[in-house]
């Protein structure tokens, strides 16, 4: 197991390093977009900004969303770039094959105590699944050849083997997604307020004595439906990723759970 912990150690070192590289990257190319995209001269009433947005340019309607929309940019391409990390790394995870497929297939070499298969059939596999099981084959193959313990001993010694492993390989599975947990959070939060901030302007607007300021006016009123919808459409995207992955590494903890469950079964019952 040394050099498995080695390996994970590396892995999650860099992992680590990923946020604080990705989060800062991501909120420079809000601001980058909030000012040389939509707050081009050219989204506006005599190519200038200052001004109300051009008839149906929606680019300039989000410019005058203020100062909170690059911010909830930002928060919307973290998602994104977290998303996509997720996918990649969830699958790795689930190795080359079908996991259930696997799973089946490494029960079957049990019931045939056909262990080299097994471990054979992890090595082709890979993935979170398939190294922990491969742990397990290993410490099953080990106590085979052991002396002077009982089988309980043994079954005990085969099912801490595992419990190890999946402690190495879940760390790996849930990394980041605390990111996106915080950012569902937060994002509603954000958006609102620049929703009020927005409202403030229009009121504010609408209180000039005789004419009211209609470039205010609807500038407030912008701020206020470019945030509301920017945060609630970040907060559900993130909402819905979130639910999906955690519920992707529940199913491989279940599979990892039930090929331990064989595991330890199998070598008991073969030693009873």
């Amino acid at each position: 197991m040394t050099a498995a912990k080695n390996t994970q150690a590396k892995k999650q070192s860099g992992s680590s390093i990923f946020p604080f590289i990705a989060i800062p990257l991501c909120f420079v190319a809000s601001i980058l977009l909030y000012q040389f995209v939509f707050g081009n001269p050219a989204n506006f009433v005599d190519n200038d900004p200052t001004k109300d947005p051009l008839q149906g340019n929606y680019s300039g309607m989000i410019y005058k969303g203020g100062f909170v929309v690059p911010i909830l940019w930002g928060l919307l391409f973290t998602v994104l770039v977290f998303v996509l990390e997720r996918f990649i790394t969830l699958g790795k995870a689930n190795g080359s094959g079908n996991v259930d497929a696997f799973v089946r297939s490494i029960k079957g070499f049990l019931d045939r105590d056909d262990i080299s298969g097994a471990v054979a059939a992890c090595d082709k596999q890979k993935g979170s699944v398939a190294n922990v099981i491969r742990a397990g084959l290993a410490k099953y193959g080990e106590m085979e050849k052991t002396s002077g313990m009982e089988t309980d001993q043994k079954v005990m010694a085969i099912q801490k083997e595992v419990e190890e492993a999946t402690t190495l390989e879940l760390p790996m599975l849930e990394k980041n997604l605390s990111v996106l947990s915080t950012i569902a959070s937060i994002a509603t939060l954000i958006g609102l307020l620049g929703t009020v901030l927005g409202m403030i302007r229009a009121f504010a607007a609408l209180a000039n004595a005789g004419a009211p300021d209609s470039t205010a006016l609807a500038t407030g009123i912008s701020e206020a439906l470019v945030n509301t919808a920017l945060g609630i459409g970040t907060s559900a995207i993130a909402i819905i990723f979130y639910n999906l992955f955690t519920g992707r590494i529940d199913g491989m903890t279940y599979r990892i759970d039930e090929a331990g469950y064989s595991l330890t079964q199998t070598f008991a019952s073969r030693k009873a």
